[in-house]
């Protein structure tokens, strides 16, 4: 496989060897993980792939062997004995999963272990290589007491945000014992003069245990089959249809799943950021509630009336698996973020099929409905809140769509304290708004209400809890609050010029994006409030 993928003078007919890493794994797999980054070549594949822990050397045809040798579980000292080896050098990592990224890089002089996040493909319009995201698995050796595992991301100030490190409240990362149930390390520092984002496990590190660590809680291609078979098999609900709009890149099936019988066509796509985990959370709560997946297939009052009298909704789960499976911040498995790819940019033409066909294939499937309320699902680097971004800077901003948007943040907020309407992004300037992202370009091909919806990485401010920090089950928990929201407005959201609302809190409000008034809030409500 080798051969065949770099040629004849680095395949098995080399004497070259190849430092591989941390189990068993099939060239194949290597070749995969060696292609994240664009343009790799033998020499930078060896180098993204060396890892301590094995050694996997190709010898010559002429052998034709294939020999595999551990690494010794003791340091040998200057005159030949054995030595203990630091903590951190019997602490095993692995990200060779679903989502995983991270690379193990070696130990400090205190016994931390020293770790990498890997970039995503080079992207093209943008001229970099993102990276943020990281998951991994740590399985521990003899870390004997009174130590204390240690971690540390030493490239952490080369990241696409690393202001979400310090600014606005701390990032802490996610940690799970059984990738089902997630918390976070409260103890979580990054350090300015170094760079080095820091942490330690104080849970079980005895012999053999084992632990996650992520940016965000773990959401698995494979929890998303499950639940498009979840939708397949629910039965009662009006239009319940699921489709595959085209394929990705990697030859994925782009999901949808349409339910619903009333007039109005309700687009939700969720997680063209594949490290944007929330996202999928975010979907599966939505799923639920209009499908009643939890339920036997019983709905609430409102959500049968937005299935019959308000809505057909439109559901992407995941715009972007190929990334996500890779392990990616941002892009496909071709370097191009999708939530760019929605119009040309200058000479850069988008979307195509070779390069962006998730997003080629969704807009075809939303020009042959049309689109009355569109919601785009992120999640935010920095922004300790859950948040919308508007149309502001577009032609068709005005009256009309500044009133919807008020009113159905202001209904989402009363739905789920996890919403609020005073911190989000600054809005464009009138008529300079980014037509390549998705809901700009949504808002203003079919004049619609057309949002971004934003949630935390870190905690969520609003209603911050140690016991409950903002993770997956938050996440689902707005996902079906958008019903509230979508059914408060519908009635407005065509034929109506200037839509009126009667809550107080419906009035629009252009969000702030401040740390100054931002840190002053927190400071005067650390245990959250409404906003």
């Amino acid at each position: 496989e080798f051969g065949s993928r770099w040629g004849p003078s680095t395949g098995p007919a080399s004497p070259t060897c190849w430092s591989l890493l941390d189990r068993d794994i099939h060239p194949i797999l290597l070749y995969r993980r060696a292609t994240r980054t664009q343009n790799a070549t033998p020499s930078t594949t060896t180098h993204l792939l060396r890892r301590p822990c094995a050694l996997l050397a190709l010898t010559s045809a002429a052998s034709g062997s294939l020999t595999r040798t551990r690494a010794p579980s003791a340091v040998m000292s200057s005159t030949g004995g054995a030595k203990r080896m630091r903590a951190g050098s019997e602490i095993s990592i692995s990200s060779m999963f679903d989502a995983g990224n991270i690379e193990k890089v070696g130990v400090a002089e205190d016994g931390a272990v020293q770790l990498r996040i890997m970039p995503d493909p080079y992207t093209e319009l943008e001229k970099k290589s993102h990276m943020q995201w990281f998951a991994f698995r740590a399985t521990f050796g003899c870390v004997a007491p009174p130590d204390v595992p240690t971690f540390e991301i030493v490239n952490a100030k080369d990241v696409s945000y690393p202001e979400a490190y310090y600014s606005c409240g701390a990032t802490t990362v996610c940690v799970s014992t059984d990738r089902q149930k997630w918390t976070r390390c409260a103890d979580t520092t990054y350090d300015h003069d170094s760079g080095v984002l820091r942490w330690t496990w104080d849970g079980d590190a005895g012999v053999g245990a084992v632990v996650y660590f992520a940016y965000f809680d773990l959401y698995p291609y494979e929890r998303q089959l499950d639940l498009v078979a979840q939708c397949l098999a629910a039965r009662g609900a009006p239009g319940l249809g699921v489709r595959s709009l085209g394929q990705t890149c990697d030859g994925r099936e782009l999901d949808c799943i349409d339910v619903g019988s009333g007039p109005l066509h309700a687009w939700i796509i969720h997680r063209q950021h594949p490290g944007e985990s929330q996202a999928s959370f975010f979907a599966e709560g939505l799923l639920e509630r209009l499908l009643g997946l939890r339920t036997g297939g019983a709905v609430d009052s409102l959500t049968r009336r937005a299935l019959t009298d308000a809505f057909t909704f439109h559901i992407i789960p995941n715009m972007n698996p190929d990334g996500a499976v890779r392990g990616h911040l941002r892009v496909n498995a071709v370097g191009s973020n999708l939530n760019r790819e929605w119009s040309a940019t200058g000479d850069y033409d988008a979307p195509t099929v070779a390069r962006s066909p998730e997003v080629y294939h969704a807009l075809q499937a939303m020009d042959a409905t049309g689109v009355d309320l569109f919601v785009d699902v992120h999640g935010d680097e920095t922004l300790p809140f859950t948040f919308v971004a508007g149309a502001e800077g577009l032609a068709v901003w005005g009256a009309r769509l500044r009133a919807l948007q008020g009113a159905f943040v202001g209904a989402y907020a009363r739905a789920n304290p996890d919403m609020q309407r005073t911190f989000g992004y600054t809005p464009d300037a009138p008529l300079q708004g980014n037509l390549a992202i998705c809901s700009n370009a949504i808002a203003q091909r079919f004049d619609c209400l057309g949002v971004t919806l934003e949630m935390p990485f870190k905690d969520c401010a609003t209603a911050p809890s140690s016991a409950h920090p903002f993770g997956g089950a938050r996440c689902k928990q707005l996902g079906a609050s958008l019903v509230d929201a979508a059914v408060y407005v519908h009635l407005q959201l065509r034929g109506v010029d200037t839509p009126s609302f009667p809550h107080p809190t419906d009035a629009y409000i252009a969000p702030v994006e401040d740390d100054k008034a931002i840190a002053a809030w927190l400071e005067a409500h650390p245990n959250g409030g409404v906003l």
